[in-house]
């Protein structure tokens, strides 16, 4: 145990951002960047035409369509503190995505839209914290928009996700008529001044006495319900998972940033043990023990558009990490780290020094793969993070045949990712690549052509579901795929699998094959 180790880590608040697309989560952490000093210019998502571009949202397919597709990591300093924002996509075409970063965060702020409340993807996403134990603050956005009525928003999340609501803070009015919001623990009012995106002058902001009568009405009458009819804060609660905080503000207008980062600051958990396993034997890990240890839950390729680099996002679990320390996956690879890097988006420093709650970014060229542990002497292993059954499958073949070479190279690439899944059928080495949903593989055709220089073609293919194989007795396998071999096919880790023309064919062949287990998720471990 080192006390160093235990400081520093207990300085660290590592947070992912979930939200259903739209709902402003992109436009919430450009702000809590700006706000938090690591930029000096938010880029505002709906400023279409104008230079300023977002930081979170890096890729040309995100700048263009002005949604989140790809998970972002990015590390500032705040008070004292180190915090580190995982940024995930909204859109539920991109959830595996969102899912493996979820595996690296302490704590996650749910961002609503203030007018929708609880949305489709916003339910997916809380009950992968729920799984995880993730407590969670949330902030609801776009008060600056006609909104529902606050309670309203309360009990939907409590009936919804099962969650005591504690509103810290309380909107007077919303819309037109949104003046501020009164800080409920201190008693004191913050004053909201409307500001377009050119304006970033303060103005003269108003007390709560200079307010409309009906809106000064309005905010005492909620205020003395919230006290009335719920709970006190309760820091314990929120850790487990069962009570989350309330911010109300408006992130386009940059209102309610610094009390949402002063809460994450104040309540935020720093990183926590985890569950691992050593030498074949349950271990917990702790944030403060001498060894270096951790688990790689992302790939990212071709961030540098002028190098083909393959980065992999590296959440440190304990130790103190160091420029030019030698890690071992849990299979025994030995991992050089000369230089290793510190994220805001695309943009990166050298990290020389790193703790328990950091992501660093270790360059590498295909050693490393989503699930990977990595630590000093090998021998610890954390959580598999899952694959799921793909929803959605296509051949995939260039147009010109002389590159075919180069696309299976860059499907590899492109699926050691999570971008997609890629199947290779035992007859004819076909490749066929599985996604969640078709906007998963127009972000594969964009960066195919962008990053590979390749133009392509996706087809429809005879099958349309995919289960992974397994089975205790290795030759009834072995023999189940001899005799089905127009319907086997391998993943990249070689693993078998059975693809299916429907459902359906699933249940028949699983019934006269009750020996044989049809899954349709895989954990994968190092």
């Amino acid at each position: 145990m080192s006390s160093k180790n235990e400081t520093e880590s207990k300085r660290r608040r590592t947070f992912a951002i979930i939200s259903h697309p739209d709902a402003g989560k992109t436009t919430l952490t450009e702000n809590i960047l700006l706000a938090g000093g690591a930029i000096h210019l938010a880029g505002e998502v709906a400023a279409r035409g104008r230079r300023r571009r977002t930081r979170s949202d890096w890729m040309k397919i995100e700048r263009d369509r002005g949604i989140s597709v790809s998970a972002s990591v990015m590390t500032f300093e705040y008070k004292g503190q180190i915090f580190n924002i995982l940024d995930t996509p909204g859109h539920e075409d991109f959830s595996e995505d969102t899912y493996r970063t979820l595996t690296a965060a302490d704590s996650a702020v749910m961002v609503l839209d203030a007018a929708r409340g609880i949305e489709p993807q916003t339910l997916k996403l809380f009950e992968v914290c729920r799984m995880r134990n993730i407590p969670i603050i949330t902030f609801i956005n776009k008060m600056d928009r006609e909104a529902q009525d606050p309670f309203d928003l309360l009990d939907e999340i409590q009936d919804k996700l099962q969650l005591d609501t504690v509103p810290l803070y309380w909107p007077a009015a919303s819309g037109n008529r949104f003046a501020g919001m009164l800080d409920i623990t201190n008693d004191s009012f913050i004053a909201y001044k409307r500001r377009s995106i050119s304006d970033d002058s303060k103005g003269d902001f108003k007390t709560l006495e200079d307010l409309d009568d009906d809106i000064a009405n309005e905010l005492k009458e909620g205020i003395q319900l919230c006290k009335e009819l719920l709970p006190n804060f309760d820091q314990m609660a929120f850790v487990e998972g069962n009570m989350t905080p309330i911010v109300f503000g408006s992130a386009l207008n940059r209102f309610g940033i610094n009390e949402l980062l002063n809460l994450i600051s104040d309540i935020a958990p720093s990183p926590k043990e985890q569950n691992a396993v050593r030498m074949d034997k349950d271990y917990v890990v702790t944030p403060s023990a001498s060894e270096v240890s951790g688990f790689v839950f992302k790939i990212q390729a071709n961030m540098d558009p002028n190098h083909r680099d393959r980065i992999a996002f590296f959440r440190i679990c304990s130790g103190e990490f160091h420029r030019g320390i030698r890690l071992k996956t849990a299979s025994g690879k030995q991992i050089n780290v000369h230089n290793p890097m510190m994220f805001l988006a695309q943009d990166r420093e050298v990290a020389e020094r790193a703790y328990a709650g950091d992501v660093v970014g270790i360059s590498n060229h295909g050693q490393l793969r989503v699930g990977d542990a990595l630590s000093q002497s090998g021998n610890i292993r954390f959580e598999g993070i899952p694959n799921f059954a793909p929803e959605l499958l296509r051949r995939v073949r260039t147009i010109d045949p002389m590159k075919a070479k180069h696309l299976r190279k860059a499907l590899t690439s492109l699926a050691e990712e999570g971008v997609t899944q890629l199947f290779q059928t035992e007859i004819g080495s076909e490749l066929i690549v599985g996604a969640v949903g078709v906007l998963q593989i127009d972000v594969m055709k964009e960066r195919l052509v962008a990053e590979y220089g390749l133009e392509v073609e996706f087809e429809i293919p005879s099958v349309s579901l995919a289960r992974w194989l397994s089975c205790e007795d290795a030759g009834k396998l072995t023999k189940f795929m001899e005799r089905n071999r127009s319907a086997s096919a391998r993943d990249l880790d070689g693993i078998p699998v059975f693809l299916a023309k429907n459902a359906w064919e699933v249940g028949y062949i699983s019934d006269k094959h009750p020996d044989i287990r049809f899954s349709t998720a895989r954990e994968r471990t190092s």
